[in-house]
């Protein structure tokens, strides 16, 4: 038998940085697959429960920036650690909470080291390889991302259907313990961030065309959240899914969430733009679908399923770009632009679909998206028109490399 110290040197360090992007979004989006739950254990509304996303995101995106300050001059290493033992702690906290507002303020603190954790992930996967292969490094740490958001929620639906509410918060708890032992052991010891002048990254800050890229991510995210932070509850009450087939049916979602991102990508390195159009237009399409009610047959709801968590997912990498492409001299500093403004739309989208639903049951939630994919598309449209009307190649990086931060 191989000791446990020679295994984990065969692991890449990178694993575990992944595995903790894995964890803390989990944690964030993963209580969207448990929100029936919550509303029966705490005796809240549907409105009430949509909380639990929406000022997650919101301390993300503001304090985010000030909080990565903060920190930035300690142990890259020792911090995230750090974060993600502070994760674990809340999620096994959670798992017990005695009342919603408990559960609420719970939530807040790993909101807090969610951005720490995420710049500091991207920073130290990049300086594990070579200058030639960061966007490879980027990649491979960033599929824990891209599977927390798209799979963390069918994993705590099924876990908490199959063995408890507190078993899916644990398992939040245990995934971050993971990570959190990984880093602490396979990771080498990084030096002190070296002092960076911002005033050369703030100076994006000064660019229109960002700015409406920056508002068409919003728009996009809050059209997203919308719909995705009540989906557990609206394949429910709507599509007459039961619970046990409302997590099968989330890891659709999931499955097509994957392809989705994989085609953004190649489209992405053909043309920006246009991609960047069909996007919310598709998202607009699979909520029409979503508004017909209970399908026909099963076969017709994994079509849904697999469309909707397509074009879904799709928006995470279409936007980063969308926003990135405009800043290639900051690009650090316009991801955590991103990360800040992205979760400002989920923000948005989860209390616009709250308040929808309040004044039109849960396919109110389906209108509220609709709102804000028609102001996206007006962001883009002024974008394309007045600011890049030849599209990207002009102002974009090389086919190639615009492929692979597109794997992003």
């Amino acid at each position: 038998m191989v000791p446990f110290s020679s295994a984990t040197k065969t692991i890449n360090p990178i694993f575990f940085i992944a595995l903790g992007l894995f964890g803390i979004y989990t944690i964030e989006f993963g209580v969207v697959g448990i929100l029936p739950a919550i509303i029966e254990r705490y005796g809240i509304s549907t409105s009430q429960a949509g909380m639990l996303v929406g000022a997650f995101a919101i301390v993300i995106a503001l304090f985010g920036p000030f909080m990565v300050l903060l920190l930035s001059k300690l142990n890259r290493k020792t911090v995230l650690v750090t974060c993600l033992f502070i994760f674990a702690g809340c999620s096994l906290l959670s798992a017990y909470a005695p009342n919603f507002y408990v559960l609420l303020a719970l939530r807040m603190i790993p909101a807090l080291f969610h951005p720490v954790y995420f710049s500091l992930a991207f920073v130290t996967a990049i300086s594990l390889y070579a200058k030639e292969k960061a966007t490879q490094a980027s990649a491979k740490a960033f599929v824990g991302t891209s599977m927390g958001m798209v799979l963390g929620i069918p994993i705590t639906t099924y876990i908490q259907h199959q063995f408890s509410f507190e078993a899916a918060f644990l398992f939040c708890t245990l995934v971050n313990i993971a990570a959190g032992i990984g880093i602490a052991m396979m990771l080498p010891k990084t030096p002190k961030a070296e002092k960076v002048t911002y005033g050369s990254q703030l100076g994006i800050l000064r660019k229109i065309p960002l700015w409406i890229n920056i508002g068409a991510a919003i728009f996009i995210f809050a059209a997203m959240f919308s719909v995705y932070s009540y989906s557990a509850e609206y394949l429910e009450q709507v599509m007459g899914v039961n619970g046990e087939t409302v997590s099968v049916m989330l890891v659709v979602f999931g499955v097509g969430g994957v392809a989705g991102n994989l085609l953004a990508g190649r489209w992405l390195g053909i043309n920006m733009a246009r991609t960047t159009v069909f996007q919310p237009i598709l998202l607009a399409f699979s909520y029409f679908l979503l508004s017909l009610g209970e399908p026909s047959s099963l076969v017709s709801l994994i079509l849904i399923m697999v469309l909707w968590g397509a074009v879904h997912t799709s928006g995470l990498i279409i936007t980063q770009i969308w926003i990135t492409s405009e800043a290639p001299e900051a690009p650090e500093f316009a991801a955590g632009l991103y990360i800040s403004f992205i979760n400002l739309g989920v923000f948005i989208g989860s209390g616009a679909g709250g308040m929808f639903v309040d004044l039109l049951g849960l396919k109110g939630t389906l209108w509220s998206g609709l709102l804000f994919i028609v102001l996206a598309l007006a962001c883009i449209v002024i974008k394309v028109i007045f600011f890049n009307s030849k599209g990207v190649k002009e102002r974009g990086a090389p086919k190639r490399e615009r492929q692979e931060e597109a794997l992003l």
